[in-house]
């Protein structure tokens, strides 16, 4: 969060229970990492490692860190009676990170001989495995079958990446990072329970960038966090989400289709590219009202302008959520003003066809861009402003949503 932020950090797993299961991995230090993220998240994090992951990391290390339970053997006498099926009924979904090839073959083959895959038998809640092995091993046809049989099963598989592996070398099969872990349970939740389910939401991040040269553009000062910040509470409430940036690839992505723009019109056709079957567009993005008449093929040279300067011929760039005329898609505007911010707000919703508009005053040093909080008004063409506090931009996305949801075209889901 930004420095003097008072908006509290948003926990978009207040309230839930997460199984945490750790394997036999040089990679299951990243599960430590991983429920840490879990719990800042505000979940409760209960913790199970198999033998081999207990001589990896010790589990004084998770007791330390969580606020549920840490099980490690099953014949314990001082442990709990059953813990691994208390564990595993009062989770609200369960990560298996690392996921070694032994475990993803019990887990497919429903054999419970250690606190992680007893858990896993033992709860209803959604399963995300995550891989960590050699590539080798990682590529044979038997783990491979494995995967196949979880996946029809409906367990989530998070990764692998791409990367350096315990071997020296480079390949499939490192654990993805815990911020992905983190994201992976979240998306899990929501495609679980999410008000969102069955829903496709489009959203765009980021200023756009308008070539003056292969080494100029003409753009703005937008970080994309608040497109980001969208994306992140629509996908958590269970929505497919695509989203269209100028940015590099958020972190934390996961669940998160992610296809990157530069200027105003790649973004047009992307949208409408995404706009098939989707029911909302949020437009975040800040997208440049002229862009240059003609991109120079090579880089200008500043001697070439020294008597004369430079003059830059611009043209209207098109009015992208305008021009996005799609009669089933419900379209939220955001407006960035320095002056007579709910004016220059209201004039826009016509104009642009929004079913309302998002509006901020980015001369705020708490609420503009490259900042993680926002201070926003929303309002439609009729109804009074509603003013949110200083938020987070995740909880700006949140509010945006349930305004979504409340919209009298918002279709009602069919279960």
């Amino acid at each position: 969060m930004s420095a003097g932020s008072e908006a509290p950090t948003p926990q978009p797993l207040r309230g839930r229970r997460v199984a945490l299961g750790v394997t036999g991995s040089i990679s299951a230090y990243k599960s430590v990492e991983a429920a840490r993220r879990l719990e800042d998240a505000g979940a409760v994090v209960d913790v199970a490692l198999t033998p081999s992951a207990a001589r990896f990391v010790p589990p004084l290390t998770f007791r330390s860190l969580v606020k549920g339970e840490v099980a490690t053997d099953l014949w314990d006498p001082a442990a709990p009676a059953e813990q691994h099926v208390a564990m595993g009924r009062r989770a609200d979904a369960m990560l298996v990170a690392p996921a070694s090839a032994t475990t993803l073959a019990k887990l497919a083959h429903g054999i419970g001989d250690n606190p992680v895959t007893l858990t896993a038998l033992a709860t209803s809640a959604p399963l995300v495995v995550a891989p960590a092995m050699d590539s080798i091993m990682y590529g044979q046809p038997s783990v491979q079958a494995n995967l196949e049989l979880l996946k029809a099963r409906g367990v989530f598989i998070a990764g692998p990446a791409i990367g350096r592996l315990a071997s020296g070398g480079r390949g499939l099969g490192r654990l993805i990072e815990p911020i992905e872990l983190a994201a992976a349970v979240r998306s899990a939740i929501g495609r679980t329970v999410g008000d969102l389910r069955g829903r496709h939401i489009i959203v765009t991040a980021g200023g756009t960038r308008e070539p003056i040269d292969p080494v100029r553009f003409v753009g703005n000062h937008s970080s994309g966090k608040m497109g980001v910040a969208v994306a992140e509470a629509a996908r958590d409430q269970g929505a497919a989400v695509t989203l269209i940036t100028t940015q590099a690839p958020p972190e934390g992505r996961y669940g998160i289709v992610v296809r990157s723009v530069n200027t105003a019109i790649e973004m047009q056709t992307e949208i409408w590219n995404a706009a098939r079957g989707a029911n909302a567009l949020v437009m975040a993005a800040a997208v440049a009202d002229y862009r240059p008449a003609e991109a120079a093929e090579s880089k200008l040279k500043k001697q070439d302008a020294e008597e004369e300067g430079m003059t830059l011929e611009l043209v209207e760039n098109p009015d992208v959520i305008a021009s996005i005329d799609a009669p089933h898609l419900l379209k939220v505007g955001f407006a960035a003003e320095t002056d007579d911010l709910i004016e220059n707000a209201k004039a826009k919703i016509k104009r642009k066809g929004l079913a309302f508009i998002a509006a901020n005053d980015v001369t705020q040093s708490d609420a503009g861009f490259q900042v993680d909080t926002n201070r926003v008004v929303l309002l439609d063409a009729t109804g009074e402003p509603e003013r949110l506090p200083l938020l987070h931009k995740y909880d700006v996305g949140v509010a945006i949503l349930e305004r979504l949801k409340s919209h009298p075209d918002w279709p009602v889901r069919a279960d």
